[in-house]
């Protein structure tokens, strides 16, 4: 790797205010972006991480009756989170390994769009909705494509909010080495 300056804000607004230089990177769970930058994929001057922020971790049931993850929340919180959205907490359940889902998040799962990653098909399946620093962005919005979504420079995931379905689950198709997802499908039936 190389040097790099690393901000750990304690507030939103902190987090906000540190990605506005235009090298600076925001770092959630980092089980991508570590490798990424060990590998010299990517050079930013500035990480800014967002663990220590206690607003953007949890799981809680809105007032709509929808499931509302905290963006930091990690892989192996959802996964022990059963009393709700049982088929989310099964999809969290089966990504990576234990060391991966104690450390990665659901923000940072969704900001990266990994085509292999797990959350994008719940989060399409059950039209959740993406709160951001800025915004709300509808799942069917959110996807751009391989690695791109509709979040713009410097903005935040800070929720996702989940509709429950009545019935919901995920099965993927895993490559045997890595175990990432060659193919994953969430069906979720509705009242």
């Amino acid at each position: 790797m190389y040097e790099f300056d690393i901000a750990t804000p304690t507030t939103l607004a902190d987090a906000i205010a540190a990605l506005t230089d235009e090298d600076a990177q925001a770092l959630a769970g980092g089980q991508t972006l570590i490798p990424t930058l060990k590998a010299r994929l990517a050079a930013p001057t500035a990480l800014v991480s967002l663990a220590k922020i206690p607003a953007l971790r949890g799981i809680c049931v809105g007032d709509d009756g929808a499931l509302c993850v905290g963006a930091m929340t990690t892989h192996a919180a959802v996964a022990n989170d059963t009393r709700t959205f049982a088929g989310l907490a099964g999809l969290a359940g089966h990504i990576g390994d234990p060391a991966v889902r104690n450390r990665g998040t659901i923000g940072g799962s969704l900001a990266n769009n990994d085509p292999s990653a797990c959350y994008p098909a719940v989060v399409l399946a059950t039209g959740a909705r993406i709160l951001t620093n800025a915004r709300t962005i509808a799942a069917d919005d959110y996807f751009q494509g391989m690695f791109t979504t509709a979040l713009d420079d410097g903005e935040i995931i800070a929720e996702v909010q989940f509709p429950v379905p009545v019935a919901s689950a995920y099965e993927k198709f895993v490559q045997p080495a890595s175990r990432f997802a060659l193919v994953g499908v969430f069906v979720a039936r509705f009242a």
